[in-house]
């Protein structure tokens, strides 16, 4: 991923809290094969366990289950049973030598017309259509549990599906009094979709995030985005308004602090009310490497 520096975020508790907000992300992977294709991606949701976390490397861990039968869980499998890309462990689990990569997406993104740049369209004309969105990306190294009789296996899927289900009812939809629990469905019910699906686990190698919210565009254009999506009145292009509106303002009140900066007009974009979640609030207080936002003003 591109990470020009305006767009990057590297502070860590910002993008663990991106993809516990955002915990669909894509895993794709590389692996040779005479049967499949080399290349696979599937969407996946997926634990964080944090790096203060028992048992998860210095950038944390992801953990995850995938189909028995979906092709790329069929590639792992084949790799392990050929011992191949990887090493077989004690516990039965194999880990694959490649890289894997697993991408998170934010929940709004959309398309940016040149009409937008009511600034410098009808000035000069030099302007191209983009596309505003933001990402999260993970490296690391991948430990498949896909052995059914496997004690690992079994351990894991018992501790991973309970961590994915009690997060998402909790914090995806705020069942914080009565969620739903794994216990609720009847435990051999439970036992026949366990042999259905393999387990990953993810060690956490490299990590880094992308907003890219028109921070990079004068002044001007960026007053024309932010009309404009909020001119197309939609719930979308309202969210969108808002996330470039907050965006813009926290790098302009960081850049005030330097009096010869191009970008010193901190009076021309009012601050917006903060609507979104934690990760987008501390992002743009770390984005511009200065403090810029507290977050008791999230609401």
């Amino acid at each position: 991923m591109y990470l020009r520096e305006i767009h990057a975020e590297k502070h860590i508790p910002t993008l663990y809290q991106f993809i516990k907000e955002n915990p669909l992300g894509l895993l794709t992977t590389a692996l040779d094969s005479n049967t499949f294709h080399s290349l696979q991606s599937s969407h996946i949701p997926w634990v964080l366990d944090n790096p203060d976390g028992e048992g998860t490397t210095e950038l944390g861990t992801l953990r995850g289950h995938i189909a028995r039968a979906n092709p790329q869980a069929k590639s792992f499998i084949e790799a392990a049973k050929e011992t191949r890309d990887g090493l077989t462990n004690a516990d039965g689990s194999y880990t694959l030598t490649r890289d894997v990569l697993v991408i998170f997406n934010g929940p709004a993104h959309h398309y940016v017309t040149p009409k937008f740049y009511t600034g410098t369209k009808p000035a000069t004309g030099k302007v191209v259509p983009t596309w505003n969105y933001s990402a999260v990306q993970v490296y690391g190294c991948a430990t498949i549990f896909y052995e059914t009789k496997a004690d690992s296996t079994h351990t894991f899927l018992n501790k991973q599906i309970r961590d994915l289900t009690n997060h998402n009812e909790v914090e995806t939809m705020g069942n914080k009094e009565n969620p739903w629990a794994v216990e609720d469905a009847p435990e051999s019910y439970i036992e026949i979709l366990k042999k259905a699906i393999i387990g990953i686990q993810i060690e956490i190698s490299d990590i880094g995030g992308k907003w890219k919210m028109s921070q990079e565009s004068t002044v001007g254009d960026q007053e024309g985005v932010i009309n404009g999506f909020a001119k197309l009145d939609t719930e979308l292009g309202k969210e969108m308004s808002e996330t470039v509106k907050a965006s813009v303002h926290a790098c302009l009140i960081a850049d005030s602090d330097h009096p010869g900066s191009a970008r010193n007009q901190t009076d021309s974009i009012a601050a917006p009310p903060l609507k979104f979640g934690l990760a987008w609030s501390v992002a743009l207080r770390h984005q511009c490497d200065r403090p810029v936002f507290k977050l008791e003003h999230v609401q």
